[in-house]
């Protein structure tokens, strides 16, 4: 099957249909309608095999996954996802493969009525590349630089699920029914579109955890230009990972684990119980630590005072 048949027929018959969308797959460009009165946002991630997923990993999953890495992004944003485009590079055309991927990518991406509007296929080692487009109101945009001393942080859902079950793949079968669990956290994680939206208005500052909580905290920090004291002790575990973990290992995932892809953000010292109450109708959020003066300073405490961080403080592409 060449490339062109491959889209046709296995590409843009699931790429989904938007009002906003003016021209999408087969031609040059895609033409698309912004909505009236908001900025887009563009994100843009690439999934290498070895790199980001195990040779051999399902390939709904890596559709799912490159998605989900994705969507996080404009979670982060406050964006509301709108469009995407597709850059697949194959070592052959394996028709069920294709078929299989793009099932993943649909899933991920159906439940928020993104449009697939181009792309390019090539052949050479297994990588994609996914770009969404989103939008938000300019004056709304969350961003890394608004945290300010006294803000409140948090976390959404559990931390270190996906950095173990990398680990777990190790683990001789049968694997524990918890395995299992944190693999599909891994698998398919779920980006936290709807909370990203909520904060517009409200949290000072926003990022996702895509390289570790430790790393990804102190990028926030940096723009932010403050430290921040974190409670280790308050960090979200899942029972799967209590579970199949000791403490210390436990513990070092939740810190510099990648892959989670939560929402790391600030809110101001005075924010209501009832608003944050509010925030966890989208999901679980858990306050973890306090913005400070210390520039750039991450101070990491449990209730018997000050810890020593166990391991690396997040993945790097380039140490």
């Amino acid at each position: 099957m060449d490339e062109f048949t491959l889209i046709e027929r296995l590409i843009a018959p699931v790429a989904g249909s938007r009002a906003d969308v003016c021209l999408g797959i087969g031609d040059d460009g895609a033409v698309v309608r912004p909505p009236p009165g908001e900025a887009l946002v563009l994100v843009l991630d690439t999934l290498v095999e070895a790199v980001h997923f195990p040779r051999g990993f399902p390939p709904g999953d890596i559709g799912y996954r490159s998605a989900a890495t994705n969507l996080s992004d404009l979670a982060a944003m406050g964006a509301t996802p709108l469009w995407a485009t597709l850059g697949l590079t194959l070592p052959q055309p394996d028709v069920e493969w294709v078929r299989a991927f793009m099932a993943g990518l649909q899933a991920a991406l159906a439940p928020h009525e993104v449009q697939l509007v181009g792309g390019d296929t090539t052949r050479g080692p297994l990588c994609l590349s996914l770009q969404l487009t989103g939008s938000v109101p300019e004056s709304l945009a969350l961003r890394r630089n608004g945290a300010r001393p006294g803000d409140r942080l948090f976390v959404s859902g559990f931390l270190g699920d996906a950095a173990a079950a990398l680990a777990s793949l190790s683990m001789p079968e049968p694997m524990p029914p918890g395995a299992h669990y944190l693999r599909e956290r891994f698998a398919r994680p779920t980006a936290r579109v709807g909370l990203g939206q909520a904060l517009r208005g409200l949290a000072t500052s926003c990022i996702d955890i895509s390289d570790g909580l430790l790393g990804d905290i102190g990028h926030l920090l940096a723009y932010s230009a403050c430290g921040a004291d974190l409670r280790v002790d308050h960090l979200p575990l899942s029972p799967a990972l209590v579970e199949l973990l000791d403490a210390d290992t436990a513990l070092a995932h939740a810190l510099s684990g990648g892959d989670d892809y939560e929402l790391c953000f600030t809110l101001p010292p005075a924010t209501p119980p009832a608003v944050v109450g509010a925030l966890r109708q989208h999901c679980a959020v858990t306050e973890i630590g306090l913005i400070t003066t210390e520039r750039g300073q991450l101070q990491l405490r449990d209730a018997n005072g000050p810890v020593t961080p166990p391991g690396p403080t997040g993945y790097r592409h380039f140490p």
